[in-house]
């Protein structure tokens, strides 16, 4: 599992025609980000499950960059009392970028990926699909895992009185459940789709008591 003290190296070669001091500066301006006190669950270690995961199944995608470049970003501006931190990750991902020296097109690519992790929509692209389906493996983690997760996210919400969260929380979950499938590939709906369904049926069964 990638670490912080190993992540800029995985940066850096994303980049190979920037600058050590461009790239630094990119990479440590996203770590601060991801490990700063208030993330409990969209951290570091959320952004090192994504990588993980996209690893695994690189092949899945018509543009592996792109997409790991999207990961990095997607959680990159988190403020749980606003609702447009994609929009926002994504802005700032596309100013990052253009100092990085990225082609327009591809920040542009970059950027609608970010968007994709909305979940309103099913993505246009394989890509959207495929990061997507990386952003919501977390559902179909053991259920242990899960349930350490779920409090992590409640502390990110510790603002919301508790019925107030619980009647939100169960309305996403619901959203989720009520999909004819959870994840767009098949290769994540073989591997989590169960799983997933069953972590969330616990779930809001839990936050309707």
């Amino acid at each position: 599992m990638l670490t912080v003290s190993g992540s800029w190296r995985r940066w850096q070669a994303l980049f190979p025609g920037a600058t050590d001091a461009e790239t630094r500066s990119s990479h440590d301006a996203l770590i601060n980000a991801y490990t700063a006190p208030d993330r409990h669950y969209h951290n570091f270690a959320h952004i090192a499950d994504c990588l993980s995961t996209l690893d695994a199944a690189r092949d899945l995608a018509d543009d592996a960059r792109a997409a790991e470049l999207a990961i990095w970003f997607h959680d990159a501006v988190y403020d749980p009392t606003r609702p447009d931190n994609e929009l926002r990750s994504a802005e700032l991902a596309a100013g990052e970028l253009v100092k990085l020296g990225e082609p327009p097109h591809s920040i542009a690519r970059v950027r609608q990926l970010i968007l994709d992790t909305r979940h309103l929509a099913p993505p246009a692209t394989r890509d959207g699909r495929l990061l997507v389906d990386i952003d919501l493996a977390g559902l179909a983690a053991e259920p242990h895992v899960f349930d350490v997760n779920t409090a992590s996210i409640r502390r990110e919400y510790a603002h919301v009185p508790d019925a107030d969260y619980r009647r939100g929380r169960a309305e996403f979950l619901r959203g989720l459940a009520d999909r004819a499938r959870i994840y767009h590939t098949a290769r994540f709906f073989d591997l989590y789709e169960t799983r997933a369904r069953a972590n969330l049926a616990r779930a809001i069964t839990l936050l309707e008591s």
